[in-house]
């Protein structure tokens, strides 16, 4: 398998066909530059290597997230002549490849998402921030915020994510997954509804039953 070239270390500014790289490019010129020499996208790698790897560990899970990440950025390398910079910043691009990545482990984090309740972690309770701390406690919300992750849509699900863990602008989840920020505005309205609505007053269905677990299988 190809590997991603590490970046060359104290390197000195350079002059090429392409213009001169600096000693903090941004990504795009960095991006412009690797296609020439492809050691260059070691920089990419390093830059934004830990935030991504956060990201997927927090959707599929700490064991998968190193593979996965290795994986984003093997294909990012590979598709570096077809980036579209967005202000110059190779952010959304990688998280777009990276809910890709995801796609074909939506079971793994499915099961992620329900098995929350079990280890209480409270960065889950970041998706409804201080109105649901009001009404649950830590403990409790957890399953409760994995369960109606896990309900989700796909789509909605992955734009409401990129918002409220990757922390992309809307506009930056529109290049992420190549779709109008008017669709993203109404995939994260849609999420946020029946967000609430699965989680009700209480924590609980609008019907008032409680929300429970459901295991997934692998068939």
């Amino acid at each position: 398998m190809a590997s991603v070239p590490s970046a060359p270390t104290n390197r000195e500014p350079r002059e090429g066909n392409k213009g001169r790289v600096e000693d903090h490019p941004v990504d795009q010129e960095i991006i412009a530059a690797s296609l020439t020499d492809p050691a260059l996208f070691g920089l990419i790698f390093d830059r934004h290597y830990d935030a991504i790897h956060r990201y997927l560990a927090r959707r599929a899970g700490w064991e998968l997230a190193e593979d996965l990440t290795m994986s984003v950025f093997l294909k990012a390398f590979e598709s570096r002549g077809r980036f579209r910079p967005s202000a110059g910043e190779a952010r959304p691009w990688l998280y777009g490849i990276a809910t890709n990545v995801l796609r074909r482990h939506m079971r793994t984090e499915l099961r992620r998402l329900r098995a929350y309740g079990r280890v209480p972690r409270p960065d889950v309770a970041e998706i409804d921030g201080a109105a649901m701390a009001a009404r649950l406690d830590a403990q409790r919300a957890a399953p409760l915020i994995g369960e109606a992750l896990a309900r989700l849509p796909e789509a909605e699900r992955s734009a409401l994510l990129l918002v409220a863990w990757a922390d992309l602008s809307y506009e930056e989840v529109a290049v992420a997954l190549h779709i109008p920020i008017g669709t993203v505005r109404s995939r994260l309205h849609r999420a946020r509804r029946r967000f609430r609505e699965l989680l009700g007053p209480n924590g609980q269905y609008e019907d008032g039953q409680p929300i429970r677990f459901v295991e997934t299988s692998d068939g």
